[in-house]
């Protein structure tokens, strides 16, 4: 399909250029390999100049197309490349993008998930919207940070080991601390079925895990105090 492709890991992996990057037509190609669930991307740079191991903390939104927003990296103002931007070039079904404004309030949330890779690409985009975020890669865990201080709402993954989202949420209901906490399920497969377990498991929304839009929308509806009412029907017409 006029794509360039290299073979990674016996597997053909799509490269996909940044704007004013060009491929090399000889000699060797820097190249930022990002994988998940048995999909690679190649993001072709001009150049890989250090590897850094930092928190990341995005201090000013971006408002460039793949640019997330400006942090201070070993001491230097840095653009932060927002992946999601890129990675439906090489896989149209691994993420959506929409430009997302930060919020006016800084409330707190807890996002559960067993998949690291999940958790360290949604976590830096949920901070630059404006959000405090807490990470757990269990449901347990997750219980453990509920119960040693307040959020303002929980994203939970569904297809978890152990205990699954369903699960997490109706020890959340069950517990009279927590039951008043929003709850938005996150998942894969969006079907008339999943939303109807959400429901009956006291989600106050259910959004597909990879539409970060409907997430954020999600988000801001819920910590806006909007929560006593279901917005699963969104999801059923998504």
């Amino acid at each position: 399909n006029g794509r360039y492709m290299v073979q990674y890991r016996e597997q053909l992996m799509p490269l996909v250029a940044m704007d004013g990057v060009t491929i090399a037509s000889q000699g060797a190609q820097p190249i930022l390999v990002f994988a998940d669930d048995g999909r690679s991307m190649g993001l072709v740079v001009d150049e890989i100049i250090d590897i850094v191991e930092e928190r990341l903390n995005i201090e000013v939104g971006g408002s460039s197309s793949g640019i997330l927003g400006s942090a201070v990296i070993k001491g230097q103002a840095t653009e932060v490349i927002d992946v999601g931007h890129f990675l439906p070039m090489a896989f149209v079904d691994w993420f959506t993008r929409k430009e997302m404004k930060p919020s006016l309030h800084s409330q707190s949330v807890l996002l559960v998930d067993d998949s690291a890779f999940f958790r360290n690409m949604l976590a830096p985009v949920l901070k630059a919207a404006g959000y405090r975020v807490r990470t757990a890669p269990t449901a347990q865990e997750g219980l453990a940070a509920l119960r040693a201080q307040n959020f303002d709402v929980i994203l939970t993954d569904i297809e978890m080991p152990d205990m699954n989202g369903f699960e997490f949420a109706e020890v959340v209901r069950a517990d009279n601390n927590l039951a008043a906490t929003p709850i938005i399920g996150l998942s894969a497969l969006v079907s008339p079925a999943a939303i109807e377990r959400g429901r009956q498991a006291g989600f106050h929304d259910y959004v597909a895990k990879f539409d970060r839009p409907g997430l954020i929308a999600a988000l801001k509806e819920q910590t806006a105090g909007a929560a006593g009412a279901s917005e699963l029907s969104r999801a059923a017409a998504a």
